[in-house]
């Protein structure tokens, strides 16, 4: 089997994509990879090297979310038909919906990892603006979706929404992300330390939860503090004794953090589905999750719960986690076990393997 799967740079579908490729190599499938947004670092292409039948296309397209990215799409979508055409694989996996609707007969899978729509309604409560650029994206979004062979989502609540703001693909299914358990350690000895991972510009990670909360416990903030764009930055957070931000940090110094951390703060208000808890949970760190609906389906009783974008509440939690060892090991071993039963890298890939095969056949029969 021979699969072209698209990805990006930015972000947590980068790690999403280094996970389905790699084990999709080692089972012997074929993989043309064609990455956008921006050119990825050394670091982030490491895992590349000795991997066999993967042929990687690195370009700086921006991405459909981007502000600026009506005309890149358009000359991306032709960059990536050329390839598709040289390549000749038997199934495109796309992880954006503009290239949903390429004229190709090849089955097209999409999978929905997030959107703006989605993005800005939980996190101010209302629809975006109409706007020229807004009325592009919508209808590259609907056209991407209707035109896929399948849709694929990360949860059932990212299903849910994009049916609601796109109407409902002919052939959808979730998949939830997984993660290798073995990159992470869940046997370190924990330190009296909270952490929270993820992008601290963007208003859906929430983080400054963490900030407005007081805790009394040492805490430790890992992300990008400032947004690409300049004319979206926003002012800094007030530092405060206790509260450390540690910025970007590689994949081997968060697995540490990881490690070290007793608690993790899964602060988002907008999580499709949010694989920063899932690496903690990996690393048999008690999580306190925001009452969301997504972090509700994913992790049911393994979490403990703070009120839904509640700063007083999430310092509560924390508080309580802190003053009862046994419960806090117990949080952490309730994480871990449901990682590793619903959330493996393997199952993941088999999973979607499997749908390939499906989308393979039927379009067989189809011609």
């Amino acid at each position: 089997m021979h699969v072209l799967v698209t990805a990006d740079t930015i972000g947590g579908v980068w790690i999403y994509t280094r996970e389905l490729v790699a084990g999709l190599a080692r089972k012997g499938v074929r993989v043309t990879l064609v990455s956008f947004g921006e050119i990825p670092t050394a670091e982030q292409t490491e895992w590349l090297e000795g991997l066999r039948g993967v042929d990687f296309h690195p370009t700086g397209f921006h991405l459909e979310w981007m502000q600026d990215a009506r005309q890149d799409i358009e000359h991306s979508g032709q960059y990536l038909m050329s390839i598709i055409e040289e390549a000749r694989p038997d199934v495109l996996h796309l992880n954006q919906f503009a290239y949903g609707a390429l004229p190709t007969e090849i089955p097209k899978l999409v999978v929905a990892h997030s959107d703006v729509l989605s993005w800005w309604e939980s996190v101010n409560g209302a629809e975006p603006p109409e706007d020229e650029w807004m009325r592009w994206y919508r209808r590259t979004v609907a056209e991407g979706l209707q035109a896929a062979t399948a849709v694929v989502a990360p949860s059932h609540w990212m299903m849910q929404c994009i049916e609601r703001l796109y109407g409902a693909p002919r052939v959808r299914t979730v998949i939830h992300n997984g993660r290798t358990p073995v990159l992470f350690n869940a046997h370190c000895d924990k330190q009296d330390m909270v952490l929270s991972v993820g992008r601290v510009w963007d208003a859906g990670k929430q983080v400054n939860l963490l900030v407005e909360s007081e805790l009394q416990a040492p805490v430790c903030i890992i992300g990008q503090e400032q947004h690409a764009d300049e004319s979206l930055r926003q002012e800094s957070f007030v530092r405060r004794q206790g509260l450390e931000f540690r910025g970007v940090q590689s994949q081997s110094q968060l697995r540490s953090m990881y490690g070290r951390a007793a608690i993790y703060a899964a602060t988002s208000r907008y999580e499709p589905f949010g694989l920063a808890p899932l690496e903690a949970a990996f690393s048999r760190c008690a999580i306190v999750a925001n009452d969301i609906p997504t972090f509700r389906e994913l992790w049911g009783h393994a979490v403990c719960y703070f009120r839904r974008n509640d700063a007083a509440s999430l310092a509560e939690t924390i508080a309580s986690l802190r003053a009862d060892r046994e419960l806090r090991l117990t949080f952490a071993n309730l994480a871990l076990n449901r990682a590793r039963q619903r959330f493996t890298a393997g199952r993941m890939v088999d999973e979607y393997l499997a749908l390939y095969k499906t989308m393979i056949t039927a379009g067989v029969a189809a011609a």
